[in-house]
């Protein structure tokens, strides 16, 4: 049992992982009709900009400033670069952002270097935030903190004992995550900036028939959507791993979420990450052949398929490729995605 509620929280907290990046993709993509394919590097960035910031002035302090500098520089990219091709269409815009990205992982490698960092979390997020203690005769337990090491090592013939830490910088990436979510909402949906920002997008004149400037509000949108991007990577980069490829390893994923989801759809967004980071947990966890899984399911496979390569993958094998197969099924029967309204 405590096997299964450890990999639940993994899964939980990678997706949330993945909508704290989702999210900022989705706010540019809803507001301003842009596809960035740059918003993974933003992430990078995020964590590169926190580690230096959090040498000089501390971690806390750099999960505030790495975030409002990403966003500056977002902004300003938005800027001197975004808009001149903007009225030319959806094309130029993925151009320059994939260009972008080039751009970024070159300045990351020639100022940090090539190799990883090592990005510490602050001392009261190191250890385990509880540990889960499974006794084959009490049954389940929770003790906050990490358990002493005497009471999970006792060697006992006729008692049963598993201790199960789960990680503080997880707890406090799904924290963070939470609190995103709630807080975008509301911006969005209960504040006259919010109104003002969705209105600019359907019915731009009128909006700036009434004096408001719209090329400033989108900077501000594409500069917060980055500052997002930031934040999830100053946590990201403490709690996993900052090197110059963390960008590509989450930069496919987060377009399959939105995709997912629906596109420009904050809710969808969320629903989906949380489906595909429990989808790739449990498929790491529980490593059964297809072999295997075919046979508990009841299917018979004859001699021949048997002794096929094919059906002696494992699941952690498949796992990177789950969030695709999850895609195109998406795309064959519900095209605008799960909670998506738009049909392009």
């Amino acid at each position: 049992m405590e096997f299964f509620i450890i990999s639940m929280l993994n899964g939980l907290s990678y997706g949330l992982l993945l909508f704290m990046l989702s999210s900022g993709l989705t706010l540019i993509f809803s507001m301003m009709g842009v596809l960035n394919f740059a918003h993974a590097s933003f992430y990078m960035l995020g964590a590169y900009v926190g580690f230096s910031v959090s040498r000089l002035v501390g971690f806390w302090p750099a999960l505030v400033i790495a975030p409002l500098v990403v966003g500056a520089l977002g902004a300003l990219f938005e800027r001197f670069f975004l808009r001149k091709v903007h009225k030319f269409g959806h094309v130029p815009e993925l151009l320059i952002t994939f260009g972008l990205t080039f751009v970024i992982l070159e300045l990351v490698q020639l100022i940090w270097g090539r190799i990883a960092l090592d990005f510490r979390p602050p001392e009261m997020l190191q250890g385990p935030a509880f540990t889960l203690i499974n006794h084959s005769v009490n049954g389940l337990s929770l003790l906050w903190g990490a358990a002493p090491a005497e009471l999970c090592n006792a060697a006992d013939a006729a008692v049963r004992l598993v201790c199960s830490p789960f990680p503080a910088t997880r707890s406090f990436l799904m924290l963070v995550a939470l609190i995103m979510l709630g807080s975008v909402w509301l911006l969005l949906t209960r504040t006259r900036i919010g109104l003002v920002i969705q209105a600019a997008l359907t019915h731009p004149h009128a909006v700036e028939a009434l004096g408001h400037n719209v090329p400033a509000v989108f900077m501000l949108v594409f500069g917060a959507g980055s500052a997002l991007a930031g934040l999830a990577g100053v946590i990201g980069g403490s709690t996993f791993l900052t090197e110059p490829h963390m960008a590509a390893s989450v930069g496919a994923v987060i377009f399959v979420v939105c995709v997912v989801g629906g596109m420009g759809s904050l809710s969808g967004a969320f629903l989906a990450s949380i489906l595909i980071g429990l989808i790739q947990t449990f498929a790491v966890a529980f490593d059964y052949s297809i072999g295997t899984l075919a046979s508990q399911l009841g299917v018979r496979l004859g001699p021949d398929a048997l002794g096929n390569s094919f059906v002696k993958l494992t699941l952690s094998q498949v796992a990177p490729i789950l969030p695709y197969l999850f895609l195109v099924l998406i795309l064959i029967f519900r095209p605008k995605g799960l909670l998506g309204t738009r049909e392009d």
